[in-house]
């Protein structure tokens, strides 16, 4: 089973300046979301692959499957109003390897910025300790997924057509 460890943040602040690399543009589309499980189609370039996640929280399963350019041009109709663009820079942590993916998003969530560090394990994730500019820890909080936002927006506007008064 393939399984992803990963803590999630919301930065207030820009990285400081040459911390970014040159980023790849990412477009996502969501075939489906909710309950814990969502499937959506990636598009780097000319490459593109579907993914299945399930579950929540700080480890959930994560399946990657490889999509010809074909097929996800025929599939990507149905992501319509379910999706993100971004850029996503890498970002290295330090001598253990670990490397912060941090995402400019654009259109209906431009200016909103996150960061995203996967782990081996629960432990090196509990052991962790985030540099300053990463902001808020959303990890676990589903309306800040790529789904969530994909289908509702950022979840701290008011906005927000989900959002509870």
């Amino acid at each position: 089973m393939s399984q992803e460890i990963e803590r999630r943040f919301v930065l207030q602040t820009e990285p400081a300046a040459g911390l970014l690399d040159a980023g790849t543009r990412l477009a996502q589309g969501y075939l489906c979301s909710g309950d814990g499980l969502s499937v959506r189609i990636r598009i780097v370039d000319t490459d593109a692959e579907l993914t299945v996640k399930g579950g929540g929280g700080l480890a959930r399963t994560e399946v990657n499957l490889p999509l010809g350019p074909d097929d996800a041009q025929a599939l990507w109709p149905f992501t319509a109003d379910q999706r993100i663009d971004k850029v996503r820079y890498r970002v290295p942590l330090g001598p253990d390897g670990l490397v912060a993916e941090v995402d400019r998003y654009a259109g209906d969530l431009e200016g909103l910025l996150t960061a995203e560090v996967e782990f081996e394990d629960e432990q090196q994730a509990a052991d962790f300790v985030p540099p300053a500019w990463f902001g808020l820890e959303v990890t676990g909080d589903r309306t800040w997924s790529n789904a969530a936002l994909a289908r509702h927006g950022r979840p701290d506007r008011p906005d927000r057509p989900d959002r509870q008064a």
